[in-house]
């Protein structure tokens, strides 16, 4: 069953059964908005939304996955290829990362992910944006955080997920939903307000 997030929402991530999630995939989703008009349906240019993932130990950004660097230096997070015009809005997803929670090395103890319009569209001009996060074992989704209400921002602080206790190679995992604008065409001019989600 899926937890539909509000922003600052927090579940733990474990299985239903009592066991520890291995493997998760943090799914984006989205379309454009319809355009009114003529002329504005004639000028509409497409979307591309960016997911990235900034893997955080303690305060510091120790190595970030996006669509220039599709893996971590250490292999555990994997990035599926980048989106240029988005589309499945509420189907799959348009682009995902793939996190190996077993191969986070100990130090990483918070990985965030965010969502930028690279091409410099606000939010108000997407609709049916979601971000998910799915047991990539099963297939099963856990969470759904729908980024709702447009705006005139162009990025996004969507959720993260961090082991729970503060770290330590034993710790279970959680995941927060954060759903925190931003203005931004890439991860690196957000990470000036990362730091307050940590």
């Amino acid at each position: 069953m899926t937890v539909n997030l509000a922003k600052g929402q927090r579940i733990s991530l474990s299985k239903s059964d009592g066991g520890e999630l291995t493997a998760v995939r943090m799914g984006l989703g989205w379309q454009a908005a319809p355009r009114k008009g003529f002329l504005a349906r004639l000028t509409a240019k497409e979307i591309d939304l960016d997911a990235s993932a900034v893997l955080f130990a303690g305060r510091e950004a120790v190595d970030v996955v996006f669509f220039q660097h599709l893996t971590s230096d250490d292999g555990s997070v994997r990035h599926t290829g980048d989106n240029l015009v988005g589309g499945a809005g509420q189907g799959g997803d348009d682009e995902s990362i793939l996190i190996d929670l077993q191969r986070v090395p100990v130090h990483v103890d918070q990985i965030l992910f965010t969502v930028n319009s690279f091409s410099g569209q606000t939010f108000a001009e997407v609709q049916n944006a979601f971000c998910r996060l799915v047991d990539e074992t099963n297939g099963q989704e856990l969470a759904r955080y729908t980024l709702s209400g447009g705006g005139p921002y162009t990025a996004q602080i969507m959720a993260k997920v961090h082991r729970a206790g503060g770290g330590g190679a034993g710790a279970a995992w959680q995941m927060s939903a954060i759903g925190a604008p931003a203005t931004g065409r890439t991860f690196q001019d957000l990470l000036p307000v990362l730091a307050s989600h940590l």
